[in-house]
This record gives structure tokens, C-alpha cells and sequence, in this order.
């Protein structure tokens, strides 16, 4: 038999260790905390400096395309309209028979006046936020089938809904960069764009009909990443799908619940 003395120094002894174990478990259960809390912060942190680095190198983008299309509106346009008028003072004073060549110069370069207006208005940023996304893409692909590049057409469902210009020009450079792909890559005949305003999205496809590729064995290129990249700004699903023969597939869907996010 234990005398009263042992049980109360195994009490107490057991009071003890259960104290140390309860001290152990909560301060493990405080470090975990305060660490989980760390790791959290340290990745917010993170994903607000690649935002802002993301943000950073679209603004540099913006700023240089804003750029190319001044010096393509004021400077080569004025060039090109300074030779036409040259070209005309030449008719007045050429013989006849040269007429029709200086005729067909003054042509060319009057369209090439009209194509590098055309191409500044869908560099500048400006105009895009000024004409909004659905004229910007009547621009661009009225001018590919101006050029006779192939055959394009845009379709627009639904109510067009006003969001946020930021993510407007975003949206629209992706689609620039599949356009581009699809001139430089695909020997494409036809491309197709159709917009689709719906009550909380907006989903938009793209598809051309040209050589495509194997999605398999074809990795990320640059113009993939920037896609990519981009649409992850938006926080938009983003998938292009290709097979060959088959041509090329973009689908974008954009919540407008997000609008507010650039």
C-alpha cells in the first residue's frame, strides 16, 4: 500500500508532466500558427511583387507600342503625305506618259497612309480605351481582310458590358498575340472571333483554320508565356487548343466579378 505522501508525489508528478505536455502541444500549436502565418504573408508578398513586376513590364509594353504608333502616326504618316504631294507637283510638270505610273505610286502610298493609321490607332492604348474592345477588334481584323492576310470575322452576343479599360487593352493584346501567331504560323485562311456577353462573364473564342499543331509535343513559346501570363492577371480561364490540320482554338472567360483587380 502507497502511504498518502506517494500519491500525492505521483499526483503530483503526473499534474506536472501533464502540464509540461499541454505547454509543449500549445506552444507547437502557437508556432505552427505563428509559422503558417509567415509562409502565407511570405507568399502574398510574393505574389504582390510578381504582380506589380507583371504590371510594371505591361506599362513599359503600353508605353513603347503608345510610342511606335506617334512615330508611325506623325512621323511616317507625314513622310508618306509630304511624297504624295510631291508626286503631285511632279504630274503637273512630267510628260504625259507618266501619268499613270505617278497615278499608281500616288495609290500605293495612300493606302500605305491609310494601313499605318490603321496599325497606330490598335497600338495606342488610348485609342483602345477610347474606342473599347469590341471596335478595337473590328479595326484589327477589317484590316486583315482589307490586306487580304485571310478571311476574318467578328460575331458579339449578348449586351455589351462596360468593364474595366485596364483589362480591356489586356484582353485585347492576347488576342493580338494570337492573331500574330496565326499570321506568322498557321497558314490560315479564315479566323474566327466571337464574344459572348453573358450576365457575370464574358467568353471569347478564337479559331482559325489552319495547319495547327500537336498541343503534345509543342512547348510554351514566348508568345504562349505572355498569353498566359496576362490572362492570369485578369484571373480569366485561358486555353488554346490545337491539332494537326485542324487549326488553332483560343477561349478566354473573363469575370466581370473581377473588374477591378488592374
Amino acid at each position: 500500500m502507497l502511504g498518502k505522501e506517494d500519491v500525492l508525489l505521483i499526483t503530483y508528478f503526473i499534474a506536472v508532466i501533464f502540464l509540461l505536455v499541454l505547454f509543449v502541444v500549445l506552444f507547437f500549436i502557437a508556432f505552427q500558427k505563428k509559422k503558417n502565418k509567415f509562409l502565407l504573408e511570405r507568399l502574398e508578398a510574393e505574389k504582390k511583387f510578381e504582380k506589380e513586376i507583371a504590371n510594371s513590364r505591361l506599362e513599359i509594353q503600353e508605353q513603347t507600342l503608345k510610342n511606335i504608333a506617334w512615330e508611325l502616326h506623325d512621323n511616317v504618316g507625314q513622310l508618306l503625305s509630304v511624297a504624295n504631294i510631291q508626286l503631285n507637283m511632279l504630274m503637273n510638270s512630267s510628260p504625259t506618259q507618266y501619268h499613270n505610273q505617278i497615278k499608281e505610286t500616288k495609290e500605293v502610298i495612300a493606302s500605305s497612309v491609310t494601313e499605318i493609321r490603321s496599325l497606330s490607332k490598335i497600338l495606342n492604348s488610348d485609342v483602345i480605351q477610347s474606342n473599347g474592345l469590341v471596335s478595337s477588334l473590328r479595326v484589327e481584323l477589317e484590316r486583315f481582310n482589307r490586306l487580304n492576310f485571310l478571311q476574318a470575322e467578328l460575331i458579339v452576343d449578348g449586351e455589351e458590358v462596360a468593364i474595366n479599360s485596364g483589362n480591356e487593352i489586356i484582353i485585347f493584346r492576347i488576342l493580338q498575340e494570337f492573331f500574330s501567331n496565326v499570321m506568322k504560323h498557321a497558314k490560315a485562311n479564315k479566323l474566327f472571333v466571337h464574344l459572348k456577353y453573358l450576365e457575370s462573364t464574358l467568353e471569347i473564342t478564337a479559331q482559325d483554320d489552319g495547319v495547327g499543331y500537336d498541343s503534345g509535343k509543342v512547348h510554351g513559346n514566348s508568345g504562349m508565356h505572355t498569353m498566359t501570363s496576362r490572362a492570369e492577371l485578369l484571373r480569366a480561364d485561358f486555353k488554346i487548343t490545337s491539332q494537326l490540320g485542324k487549326g488553332t482554338n483560343l477561349y478566354i472567360k473573363y469575370p466581370y466579378a473581377h473588374d477591378k483587380i488592374h
